[in-house]
């Protein structure tokens, strides 16, 4: 029995404290709006997420504030655990390549927020792969289980 489990997964939720799970929400919102198009699945996301990560609604402006991409890779740096490191990776992976519309803003953003948390280059072109492979594995499914 594999220990890849959706538990595993979740438990760096509570590792975070509330301002590093703010930060890794404002990410989220500002790889969101990279692309020019922040729609309702990913506004969606974003609030589910918050949800998820027990987030006040009062705390939402400051999430959906604009932040340049700078600041943003500072905030970033602020977020030392790994695992929730290597999560917000694989959501912000999830998140740019959502719309089918995968920017080089979107790529290099992860790519300074990924190296700012301290993961290494290597390791997030292989989520990003990941992330790929699970689109398109999903996608195939989909044609196998007739569900088109």
């Amino acid at each position: 029995m594999s220990s890849f489990n959706m538990e595993d997964q979740m438990s760096y939720i509570t590792q975070m404290n509330e301002e590093e799970k703010i930060i890794f929400l404002k990410i989220l919102v500002a790889l969101a709006r990279a692309d020019g198009n922040f729609d309702d699945n990913e506004k969606a996301f974003i609030k589910d997420l918050a949800v998820i990560f027990g987030i006040h609604k009062d705390k939402a402006p400051a999430i959906l504030e604009e932040t340049s991409d700078d600041k943003l890779v500072k905030e970033a740096a602020q977020i030392k655990n790994r695992q929730a490191a290597l999560q917000l990776v694989k959501e912000a992976c999830l998140l740019a390549n959502s719309d089918g519309d995968l920017s080089e803003r979107e790529v290099v953003l992860i790519g300074k927020i990924g190296q700012a948390m301290g993961i290494e280059l290597e390791k997030i072109e292989q989520i990003s792969q990941w992330v790929i492979d699970r689109i398109v594995w999903l996608e195939e499914g989909k044609l196998i289980f007739e569900q088109i």
